[in-house]
């Protein structure tokens, strides 16, 4: 019998909204996202069908820091992390549980020249007017055409 397990996440997409940072009663700080990553199939007419999918991250510490700093509604990222499970009660005495990730690693994809604001090469948009027609339909699905303000995010 083998006791070893596998928990891995790899996720390459954009920011749903601008990153929420906090700290914890510890005094160490975690940062939350949620990104957003597309994926396709074909219909039974051929015809591929773009499906966005929605996670939730935490990153803690120094990384979850920068990633509030630097990263704004919209910005490229990849996160390497891993799912973690909860379970709580709400006040009316309901069972309610999640799946998120904990990201270990959370790297930059924005270029920094492209109308953003960041260092070492870690790029992010400065503010939603930055989002350039090209990018919008990259949020919106490939191949799609939308107005930033179509966006479902």
């Amino acid at each position: 019998m083998s006791y070893f397990t596998i928990n891995r996440v790899v996720l390459v997409g954009r920011l749903t909204k601008d990153p929420e940072l906090r700290a914890l009663p510890s005094g160490s700080s975690v940062c939350s996202l949620r990104i957003a990553c597309n994926s396709s199939r074909r219909d039974a007419d051929g015809e591929y069908l773009e499906r966005p999918n929605f996670f939730d991250v935490s990153v803690f510490g120094a990384a979850g820091e920068s990633v509030g700093q630097y990263m704004r509604r919209g910005s490229r990222v990849a996160i390497d992390g891993r799912l973690e499970w909860r379970e709580w009660e709400t006040a009316e005495q309901e069972r309610r549980q999640a799946v998120s990730i904990v990201a270990d690693t959370v790297q930059f994809l924005d270029s920094p020249g492209a109308g953003s604001q960041g260092g070492a090469g870690e790029g992010t948009r400065n503010n939603d007017d930055d989002v350039s027609e090209n990018d919008s339909r990259e949020l919106a699905g490939v191949g799609a055409s939308a107005d930033v303000d179509d966006l479902a995010f």
